[in-house]
């Protein structure tokens, strides 16, 4: 950099793990807010975001770096997201450095252009629209693809899809008939001009009661809960809503929980609706992800449909946001940042004056503690759509009932008769793998992990031990290490059991096992479902990937073959987790014209949240939970900050939470209640130890201002160095 430019400084939020910004050096003009830098830090060179122009730094000038490069001549953020993301580092107390880059696509933190990429175009040339095709009748594939070409440019990968090969393309462009150029694809936002809604379904009373109530307040920040039972086509009121949004211009966020669930909304909404829908979740390669973050940011996206971390895209001119299966768990980061997109998502609409709606069929406690304090309009969807009856519900007592890999005979006679009527049958199981323990039948031998307090689940794809815990693989030993017998067994059932004995029960009706072992492959989920709509399997194995917003209209038959684990469990959102699991599960049955049934095996079938769900449903049993938390001034009554720590040993980690606990203590905060340490659900993982220290308040002010307080002390303690630690700010999980 010449000495004899001008210098100013710029603030530059880092990706690095500390809670304070850097000042460098820049020539004039400085970069604004927003925009990209290459930074010398230490020994590295990092890209960084320009976050400020201070007019003086606590850095003596002198000791100043200068900036290496500056990336962008405009800001890559505009102050919208900048500003939401300043107030979700302060709000989730995380640093701001690793928040920003949650923003950008990993090409763009990378410190690749913001840019789209230039496609490669056949065009006809001058002389190949002038000359006769008949002269090329002896080439027919030349002929046709000329032909083709002069009715308008195309890339090279949609002349494959024509069945038109290079080698044909080439001859035309020696023959000075074709030539090849790189042109920037269009993504201008004129699809509002063209825009054509598809017919939609006609909708019923309440569903257009929904509609008509957030469209009258289309111009300006409303949350709304859509609370619908599973089937009463909260999909359709979504699409009515968003018609005369798309129609004035506007753009939509919707966001579902499940990467699974994207394929279906997409082509739900591209049917409606003649305009440009992207996607983004994980499964899309880097590229992918980046033309689909620009098609939004300049206009030429009219719908993005993704999962959590599409709360951060930024929109030329976002209208409405909806979050499906509010009350979904993947909603909520469990690492590092550890944000809740859904809570986000609502101050990201209320900061743009835009509504929001959350819909769900088992609305989170926090959602529906809000709708009904008057927080958000409440909307109730109380009729299945269509004809659809309500599935009928009973549970199986399966106390000393001698169980074929989890399945009683009762609930064997019952999928004979659905099957052999040519229905579907739907079984749930929450455990993947062949059998969730390995067991030495001789002397009692278990396969533990090495590294975490947990044991080894058996697969037998594979022939395999996995930790689901840490990942660790092992081969399946053919003898027991300790008394050397080779009756090995399995303890519990997993999916991979059922499957297998389904294979033999039930040998002339096709089985398919949907869980995250048989799921990893790009589409396969997709083939799947697409597989089963189609009829080609009848018995349906699923873990709780099939819970969530599926439609087969087949199924007549759902069984949740062992829920018992989640009624004694010490979380106390244990309960709420396992009533919207099993009413999701249950509103798989009987969509269509065909009656359901749901059929809950338990070993206790007398417990008072089993027959509140199967014969109130799930409103009833929200509204003596919230009840419940009330009275122990649990959440939504109060707010949570949860710190993690873990150690290499269980001493320091003890050591340095208890001083934590004391320090937090000696603040005299007389409200707030500071809870621990204790171990958490899992002591030892991955081999380190790990305890946690809750700290809870009824109001969140006072909370906030103690814990980010406690942040900054933590800052100094030399213990930070041996011991990691994490604070979760409304966690979702106590383990």
């Amino acid at each position: 950099m010449n000495s004899s430019q001008t210098l100013d400084l710029v603030r530059v939020a880092v990706p690095v793990p500390l809670r304070r910004h850097f000042d460098y050096l820049s020539p004039l003009p400085l970069p604004a807010p927003g925009c990209r830098v290459e930074i010398p830090f230490g020994p590295q060179t990092l890209v960084g975001l320009v976050v400020d122009h201070p007019t003086e730094s606590q850095v003596p000038r002198n000791k100043l770096k200068p900036l290496k490069r500056v990336l962008d001549s405009a800001p890559v953020l505009g102050p919208d997201i900048l500003a939401l993301m300043a107030w979700s580092a302060g709000y989730y107390q995380h640093p701001l450095g690793e928040v920003l880059p949650h923003a950008l696509p990993v090409l763009v933190r990378k410190g690749e252009p913001a840019a789209y990429r230039e496609l490669e175009f056949w065009f006809a040339t001058e002389a190949g629209m002038a000359i006769d095709l008949n002269e090329l009748k002896r080439a027919a594939k030349q002929q046709q693809a000329l032909a083709l070409l002069r009715k308008g440019p195309q890339t090279p990968s949609a002349l494959k899809q024509e069945e038109i090969q290079s080698a044909a393309l080439t001859a035309l462009e020696k023959k000075g008939l074709l030539e090849k150029r790189s042109l920037e694809p269009s993504h201008d936002g004129d699809w509002a001009t063209r825009f054509e809604p598809g017919e939609g379904l006609r909708l019923n009373g309440e569903q257009a009661l929904a509609v008509a109530a957030v469209t009258s307040q289309s111009n300006k920040f409303g949350a709304f809960l859509l609370d619908g039972i599973t089937g009463s086509g909260k999909t359709e009121v979504y699409l009515s809503i968003l018609e005369p949004l798309l129609k004035a211009g506007k753009q939509a966020l919707v966001m579902v929980p499940e990467i699974g669930l994207t394929p279906q909304t997409i082509n739900r909404f591209r049917r409606r609706f003649n305009v440009p829908v992207v996607a983004m979740n994980s499964a899309m390669n880097d590229r992918e992800r980046l033309d689909a973050w620009l098609a939004c940011r300049d206009g030429g996206a009219a719908i993005l449909i993704g999962t959590r971390s599409a709360v951060f895209t930024p929109f030329k001119d976002l209208g409405i946001i909806i979050i499906d299966e509010e009350h979904d768990g993947s909603f909520k980061q469990q690492d590092g940042f550890r944000y809740h997109a859904r809570d986000l998502a609502v101050m990201r609409a209320h900061r743009a004056g835009i509504p929001i709606l959350l819909g769900s069929a088992t609305p989170s406690l926090e959602t529906l503690h809000n709708a009904r304090s008057g927080k958000y309009h409440h909307l109730s969807l109380t009729r299945r759509a269509g004809n659809a009856q309500t599935a009928r519900q009973v549970i199986l007592d399966i106390k000393n009932v001698r169980l074929q890999a989890g399945l009683s005979p009762q609930l064997e006679q019952l999928m004979a008769e659905h099957l052999a009527a040519g229905n579907q049958v739907m079984l749930f199981l929450n455990r993947r793998g062949y059998a969730p323990a390995l067991i030495c039948h001789q002397c009692g031998w278990s396969a533990a992990c090495e590294r975490c307090d947990a044991w080894y689940t058996w697969h037998q794809a594979g022939r395999r031990l996995h930790c689901h815990h840490c990942d660790s693989v092992r081969p399946l030993p053919h003898h027991c290490p300790e008394c050397g017998s080779s009756e090995l067994i399995g303890s519990g059932v997993g999916t991979e059991q059922l499957e297998q004995l389904l294979g033999t029960v039930f040998p002339q009706y096709p089985v398919v096992r949907i869980d995250r072992d048989n799921t990893r492959r790009k589409g396969e989920l997709e083939t799947h479902l697409g597989d089963i709509k189609a009829g080609k399997y009848k018995i349906l194995i699923g873990t709780q990937m099939l819970a969530k917003g599926h439609h087969f209209p087949d199924v007549t038959l759902v069984g949740l073959l062992d829920v018992d684990g989640a009624l004694f469990s010490a979380d106390f959102r244990a309960a709420e987790k396992l009533a919207q699991l099993y009413t999701q599960v249950a509103g798989r049955a009987g969509r269509a014209s065909k009656p359901g049934l749901v059929v809950l095996q338990s070993h206790h079938p007398e417990h008072a949240l089993l027959q509140d769900l199967t014969q109130n449903g799930y409103g009833h049993f929200a509204d003596t939970a919230l009840k419940e938390r009330r009275l122990l001034g649990l959440p939504p009554f109060s707010h949570q900050g949860l710190f993690r720590a873990e150690a290499n040993g269980r001493d320091e980690v003890q050591l340095f939470l208890s001083r934590l606990a004391d320090t937090l203590r000696s603040a005299r905060y007389p409200q707030v209640q500071v809870l621990g340490p204790i171990s958490g659900f899992m002591e030892r993982k991955a081999g380190k130890f790990r305890m946690q220290l809750l700290v809870q308040g009824p109001s969140r002010a006072p909370l906030a201002q103690l814990l980010d307080w406690a942040v900054t002390e933590l800052e100094g303690w030399p213990e930070t160095k041996r011991v990691r630690w994490s604070l979760d700010i409304d966690p979702t999980e106590l383990n």
